[in-house]
């Protein structure tokens, strides 16, 4: 199973979403910033390494981090740290990806996420119904 760490980032009541390249795995989803977990890296430092990579972002702190599994049906099997984050520095810049978009939580659920992102996606919303922005 491989372990990756995202990054849910939050500002002014949205939250950043990226659409993967054409022509990559998983081509055209959306879903959360972030990448697998080098040996001997905490998903802290995870974190950090690959929002600057995919967006010259520095994380301040993070939140709190919500752990899912996700299989997929070509045999992809990831153990998924989400981190929920509002204390970055710097406006995000797309460096790896199709697009980037701040989206409200209600215009989340309306994308064609990746499907291992769909019960956090859920619960976001969620969240956010009840008046509970995670």
């Amino acid at each position: 199973m491989t372990r990756v760490t995202v990054g849910i980032l939050q500002q002014n009541g949205k939250i950043l979403v990226c659409q993967r390249k054409k022509g990559a795995r998983y081509q055209l989803k959306w879903e959360f910033p972030g990448g697998k977990v080098e040996p001997n890296e905490s998903i802290e430092n995870c974190l950090k390494r690959e929002l600057h990579e995919e967006l010259s972002v520095h994380v301040g702190s993070i939140g709190r981090v919500e752990i899912q599994s996700a299989d997929y049906d070509d045999g992809g099997k990831f153990e998924v740290h989400y981190c929920f984050v509002t204390d970055f520095e710097g406006e995000p810049q797309n460096n790896v990806f199709e697009q980037i978009r701040w989206v409200s939580p209600q215009e989340l659920t309306k994308l064609d996420n990746l499907e291992g992102n769909k019960a956090i996606v859920a619960q976001i919303a969620g969240g956010y119904k009840a008046g509970i922005l995670p």
